[in-house]
């Protein structure tokens, strides 16, 4: 076993440790964007909604249709049609950069959803307090929204970069890069289950310790 083991080491270890890499680049990348479109999103969503800071049903219809149909196309759909834009922006719809486009714009919509979702467990008193003394909307956003959802927005970030995790691995059988192309050009084309077996291992731990830091992180910063 020991000697099997030093023998796939040899001849894999690079790959894997590359792939790793590769994957963590992509979804921290398109991670950092779409969470600059979805809090945008979730932001207009929020003070645009009846009985909210700035009421504006027609802004409101139109932001939340955008973000619901974005989560309705599949992944693996919007990826295909993304191809084109991916090339006029990056330069490539291959590799790590030809999959920064897709992640950041299928996780953007689903990701406004979670930051609404964080927005929404503030008590409304809070709101109230912060109007009785003055404050402006754009001091609401940043010291009330943002600073007292931090804990969930914590947990939201875990869920999203796991989610992201498993869409780079889809773009992987499409020539994305990361452990999702090496599964499937060693460990599926070339019959190297053992490979395939690596990759997921590697993915299984990086979504036990992104979680893992994600609830020690929120669980330190929450006040409640």
């Amino acid at each position: 076993m020991i000697e099997y083991l030093s023998e796939f080491l040899d001849r894999y270890a690079d790959l894997l440790i590359w792939g790793t890499v590769d994957t963590l680049i992509a979804v921290t990348v398109s991670t950092f964007f779409a969470y600059i479109i979805g809090i945008a999103l979730a932001v207009v969503l929020k003070i645009t909604a009846p009985g909210s800071l700035k009421p504006q049903p027609v802004i409101n219809a139109i932001v939340g249709w955008i973000v619901n149909m974005g989560r309705s196309i599949p992944f693996i759909i919007l990826m295909v049609l993304l191809i084109k834009l991916s090339r006029l922006i990056v330069g490539t719809s291959l590799g790590v950069r030809g999959s920064l486009v897709p992640l950041t714009i299928g996780a953007a919509p689903f990701i406004a959803r979670l930051v609404v979702s964080s927005f929404e467990e503030i008590p409304p008193g809070r709101i109230e307090a912060a109007l009785a003394f003055g404050a402006s909307t754009t001091q609401i956003i940043w010291k009330v929204y943002l600073r007292e959802s931090l804990p969930s927005l914590v947990r939201g970030a875990a869920i999203a970069l796991i989610t992201l995790i498993s869409y780079q691995a889809i773009m992987g059988a499409f020539g994305g890069g990361g452990l999702g192309d090496l599964a499937i050009r060693y460990g599926y084309h070339r019959f190297k289950g053992d490979v395939m077996v690596a990759a997921i291992v590697i993915l299984i731990i990086m979504v036990q310790v992104i979680q893992s830091v994600a609830d020690l992180v929120a669980r330190r910063i929450d006040k409640r």
